[in-house]
């Protein structure tokens, strides 16, 4: 991946193979402004962290990445978002099949109450993917190996989803978004509520998806950040601060905002 300098912004928020490409974003609740001006790229298979303190707009950014702002009542964002140089606001994209194509993995583990297997075969079912059992059965066999949980899970299927370990449950959800095929893969704090096992679990997951995915991780752990990306973007008060690869930002950060933010002086 080459990386190409931004002089909006410190460090190398553009990419010559980006998967996602933002420019000039702005994010608006009502009246208030919570994302001001951002242009990022997220380069295929690598695996970007977004950190910054609390209510700096990162888990809002990530959110405009697959349209969930959408959601939410007086949400306006402007800007462009280019999926492989497609744009994803474009009033003729359908965010349904989007959302298959950029998968969202929340703080809090989110299993469906439903079995197991239901869980995830919901999209793919959804979604057409399988026209027979022995189709479906593959993909819910597959995408749950994927998540590292087929060997856990795997003679008892049937059994309610709601009822695995929180950590557990967390990998069942990367499985679910696995399963319909995604192209990216969004996660917003996703061990924030995990122990440290499980938070190692899915530490590990990430990095084996990198292979086959493009993932942006929200994190409120800069140990995390350190340890799973290949690159880090520093957001404050709304405004993305400095981007540059992960160890170079946490060893010689451009940015005295960011310098202080990994050293502890403020957030």
């Amino acid at each position: 991946m080459t990386i190409l300098k931004n002089h909006d912004t410190k460090g190398v928020a553009f990419v010559d193979d980006a998967k996602l490409t933002a420019r000039h974003v702005n994010v608006f609740y009502g009246d208030k402004q919570a994302i001001f001006d951002v242009s990022l790229d997220v380069g295929a298979n690598e695996v970007i962290a977004l950190i910054g303190p609390s209510g700096c707009g990162k888990s809002t950014f990530l959110r405009c990445l697959n349209r969930m702002n959408d959601t939410i009542d007086r949400c306006q964002v402007q800007g462009d978002i280019l999926l492989d140089g497609e744009p994803i606001y474009d009033g003729s994209m359908d965010v349904v099949p989007l959302r298959a194509r950029v998968g969202m993995v929340f703080q809090k583990p989110n299993p469906f109450p439903k079995s197991i297997y239901d869980n995830v075969a919901y999209g793919p079912r959804l979604h057409g993917l399988a026209t027979t059992r022995v189709e479906l059965d593959a993909i819910v066999e597959y995408s749950l190996q994927r998540a590292g949980l087929w060997n856990e899970v795997k003679d008892r299927l049937d059994a309610p989803g709601t009822g695995l370990s929180g950590g557990q449950q967390q990998r069942l959800c990367i499985a679910r978004t696995i399963a319909v095929d995604p192209e990216v893969i969004l996660m917003d704090e996703p061990c924030s509520a995990l122990d440290p096992i499980a938070t190692a679990k899915i530490e590990e997951l990430i990095d084996e998806l990198r292979e086959n995915y493009t993932i942006a991780i929200v994190t409120h752990s800069m140990q995390q950040a350190a340890r799973v990306s290949q690159r880090t973007a520093y957001f404050h008060m709304g405004q993305l601060v400095e981007v540059n690869p992960t160890e170079q930002m946490f060893t010689t950060p451009e940015h005295t905002l960011t310098e202080a933010y990994i050293t502890g002086r403020f957030g």
